[in-house]
């Protein structure tokens, strides 16, 4: 612990694994991981000396850290009406060469309920704004939404969720079978709406004949 303490006070901006290398050439056999909780550890007692200027860049770093809003689905949350979790994806379609749509999707698990709209561009302030849509397109109070981890769905979408005081629950990485309900949703929406109907290049005449 004190060797450890003598070189993170000597190489301050290093961390647990470039000072894991030195304590191993002096035949100090010690984890990288090992070596990370000791410095919490003197940090946390206040026994680690650094310079002014890192620990002031530390504390900055901190204060720029805001906690996200989404987080995992807790193991006991129970789902058991309308508006309890409510899946929320995107379907990417190209109509024509160069004309891209992003279909926003939201399914109820519980109702069976959809709220459909297209864009021509995939972000968190669009997101937000299908948010705002949906709240005056279902017939219930929605409580908790399930997203995938893309971008659209942080930032703006985050805030609006929060200023809602609607749940935000984030999937894992590669776990889109978790959001079973809205992929099949986009799966038909796929082959029985943009493979089948003219689809008007319109975004107002689209989103009209998504209402339909």
């Amino acid at each position: 612990m004190e060797r450890v303490k003598e070189l993170r006070e000597r190489y301050p901006r290093w961390g647990k694994n470039k000072l894991a290398v030195l304590l191993r050439r002096e035949a100090i056999e010690i984890s990288a991981s090992t070596v990370g909780r000791v410095i919490n550890r003197l940090e946390e007692k206040g026994l680690l000396v650094e310079p002014v200027n890192v620990t002031m860049a530390k504390r900055a770093r901190k204060r720029r850290r805001k906690p996200r809003y989404a987080i995992r689905k807790p193991k006991g949350y129970k789902i058991q009406g309308p508006g309890d979790l409510v899946e929320v994806d995107t379907l990417q379609v190209i109509l024509i060469p160069n004309e891209i749509r992003y279909q926003f999707s939201a399914r109820d698990v519980v109702a069976r309920f959809d709220g459909l709209r297209a864009y021509k561009s995939q972000s968190s302030v669009k997101a937000a704004h299908f948010l705002q849509y949906l709240q005056t397109k279902f017939p219930f109070k929605i409580k908790a939404i399930q997203i995938d981890g893309g971008s659209e769905f942080k930032k703006h979408f985050e805030q609006e969720c929060e200023k809602r005081e609607i749940m935000l629950f984030e999937l894992p990485p590669r776990s889109p079978k978790l959001n079973g309900h809205v992929e099949r949703a986009n799966r038909t929406h796929r082959e029985e709406f943009y493979e089948v109907e003219d689809i008007d290049l319109s975004i107002e005449e689209h989103n009209r004949q998504l209402e339909e």
